[in-house]
């Protein structure tokens, strides 16, 4: 009787062993992202960012596809993060804790891939170290490559030649020709975390930033009215509406900055060069200079037309500078 209890026990011991590894034979592995799925679904948003901070686009599709492991690494898929940026000090939004170059380090988490892309760009832009990158024309991605590892962002010695041979084997460089911007940002498959779509913290998840030009903003998500910004920042919808320029049906594209504060006459930054496709309102919002100073300080027509290659005064120059200067 023992014996056959024993062989029973055995028998169902095997049984369900193979009926665990038959289940999980049966799921369906979740699908590899590939270098093609990567740029197709990218590619707009690397463009708009170029148009809008200056980074090439083949540049931040490059470190993307690297940094990510083209969408598939744990970080991209669990916290959204396609650039690997640490959480690093000031940071107050959601964190990943992985290993990485140190055991248990902390990562930013994003709402959106789209997220990433923008705080990429403007942890480039805002930091000291990167200032020199922006010197070299956006066609240079050999020296946007070798300048960021010079200014540290990564520490393996073949980072560059890394990044300059997934922008030359996919062709990437022909995205930084881009003339015009992308009607919009698609929006994400990706089904996010349970816990990003129950009420998010407002603070957390959208965070209020400050420009160069000292003005609090935040960067618009996928599905953002005036109406919904306003109420999250305890505001009135006009405000959203005035202190941006909007039209009272204007649809909010996910990544533009809304400002929570009246933009300024006059921005540290004395010229910029027009890219296609901007407009008045596109220099106005990234540089936070109210449109009707623009166009009184650059003589433009009412209608504020620009071309490519127009250099645009941001700020009075000459001896009248000083009596312009403030808000």
């Amino acid at each position: 009787m023992g014996m056959q209890s024993n062989n029973w026990i055995a028998l169902a011991i095997v049984s369900c062993f193979l009926t665990m590894s038959l289940g999980a034979q049966s799921q369906p592995s979740e699908p590899r992202m590939s270098k093609i799925d990567y740029i197709d679904t990218y590619r707009d948003q690397a463009i708009r960012e170029m148009h809008s901070s200056g980074v090439p686009a083949s540049i931040t599709l490059a470190q993307g596809m690297l940094e990510s492991d083209y969408g598939n690494s744990p970080l991209a898929k669990y916290a959204r993060n396609h650039f690997g940026i640490k959480c690093h000090k000031g940071w107050e939004g959601p964190t990943f804790i992985q290993d990485d170059d140190e055991k248990n380090e902390c990562f930013r988490k994003y709402y959106s891939v789209y997220d990433s892309y923008r705080d990429h760009s403007e942890f480039l832009r805002t930091r000291d170290r990167y200032a020199e990158l922006f010197n070299l024309k956006t066609a240079d991605y050999k020296g946007w490559a070798r300048g960021l590892k010079k200014a540290g962002y990564a520490t393996n010695p073949k980072y560059p030649d890394l990044l300059i041979k997934i922008i030359e084997e996919n062709d990437l460089a022909k995205y930084d020709r881009s003339k015009k911007l992308p009607d919009q940002v698609p929006v994400e498959k990706v089904k996010p975390e349970p816990e990003m779509t129950t009420k998010p913290n407002a603070l957390a998840v959208r965070t209020i930033k400050v420009s160069d030009n000292n003005i609090k903003y935040v960067i618009a998500n996928t599905g953002d009215t005036p109406e919904a910004i306003a109420d999250r920042h305890d505001m009135g919808r006009w405000q959203i509406i005035k202190y941006n320029d909007l039209n009272k049906n204007t649809r909010i594209v996910p990544g533009e900055i809304i400002y929570l504060q009246p933009k300024r006459r006059n921005a540290r930054k004395t010229y910029h060069t027009v890219q296609a496709g901007e407009t008045v309102w596109h220099v106005s919002q990234r540089f936070g200079v109210k449109i009707k100073r623009l166009i009184k300080i650059n003589d433009l027509t009412k209608d504020g037309t620009l071309n490519a290659g127009q250099k645009v005064k941001l700020r009075e120059v000459g001896k009248m500078a000083k009596l312009f200067a403030g808000s």
